[in-house]
């Protein structure tokens, strides 16, 4: 079984269709920040158009355009121009697309391994590479899988605390690096992978 985890599109509905055309996968997850980019009315559309083999899970920036397009208040800790462009992400969406967003789970877990968006336990945490064991062992305390997935923070990495293997997949649309689109394909073996955009 061949998954393709694409994380952290943010809009940009060129970098995803890269991906798309070339992830030979049997199962797509999504794994959230969907929205919150240039495209992301038309980006949603396209995942929401993509099938019964593709799962997705929700993002903290998909959490926050839901919060806008209810009227509710950023958090007042995020910078003015990063609100107001969760406020513009928000006025972009339909009811159809706030609802599909409000009703994506947080977690998934799919052949053996737990997908998720920032951490298990919080869809804004800061995880790193560079993260002390202990902390990663809070963060990731009720994954009984072997394996778990995460993006998020943008930058691809691969490490193992104890007996549990942590991947980030990287940004399909906002990477933190060199350009391109980063994904993730599972084999079952682990591949970091990176696509060319036009």
């Amino acid at each position: 079984m061949r998954v393709a985890a694409l994380y952290d599109i943010h809009g940009n509905l060129a970098a995803l269709d890269a991906v798309l055309a070339v992830a030979d996968a049997d199962e797509i997850v999504i794994g959230g920040d969907i929205v919150l980019g240039g495209a992301s009315r038309d980006t949603l559309d396209r995942v929401m158009a993509l099938g019964p083999n593709v799962h997705v899970i929700r993002g903290n920036c998909d959490r926050l355009v839901v919060e806008a397009f209810d009227g509710r208040p950023g958090p007042s800790r995020l910078p003015s121009a990063v609100q107001d462009s969760i406020v513009a992400t928000a006025k972009q969406l339909d009811q159809r697309h706030r609802d599909y967003l409000a009703s994506l789970p947080e977690t998934l877990v799919l052949h053996s391994v737990h997908f998720c968006h920032a951490t298990p336990r919080d869809d804004d945490e800061i995880f790193a590479a560079d993260t002390p064991a202990d902390i990663v062992r809070l963060m990731f305390s009720g994954v009984t899988q072997p394996l778990a997935v995460c993006g998020h923070t943008h930058v691809q990495f691969d490490r193992v605390v104890d007996r549990l293997r942590i991947v980030n997949a990287g940004s399909v649309g906002m990477p933190l690096g060199p350009a391109g689109a980063y994904w993730l394909l599972l084999d079952p073996d682990v591949h970091l992978m990176r696509t060319d955009v036009r």
